[in-house]
């Protein structure tokens, strides 16, 4: 039952991790693509806004993972 319960809890984790870093990539075109539009003067701040925000939960779900695996290792 805990090492169903420890596969579950990693699996989650990593599908954190992947959903973060599909939306960094996500945040990273829609940028990109507002920096490469010709009519486009003003500053991107809602694409950037949103990129950091994406970045910042990127690190968290890693650093999330890695302290469940050093978890994992110990026991």
């Amino acid at each position: 039952m805990e090492q169903t319960n420890s596969k579950n809890e990693e699996a989650a984790a990593i599908e954190r991790v992947a959903s973060a870093a599909r939306e960094v990539q996500a945040a990273s075109v829609a940028l990109e693509e507002r920096f490469n539009a010709p009519d486009e003067t003003a500053l991107p701040t809602l694409p950037l806004a949103r990129l950091t925000a994406a970045i910042d939960e990127l690190q968290a779900a890693r650093d999330d993972l890695d302290q469940l695996l050093a978890r994992r290792s110990v026991h």
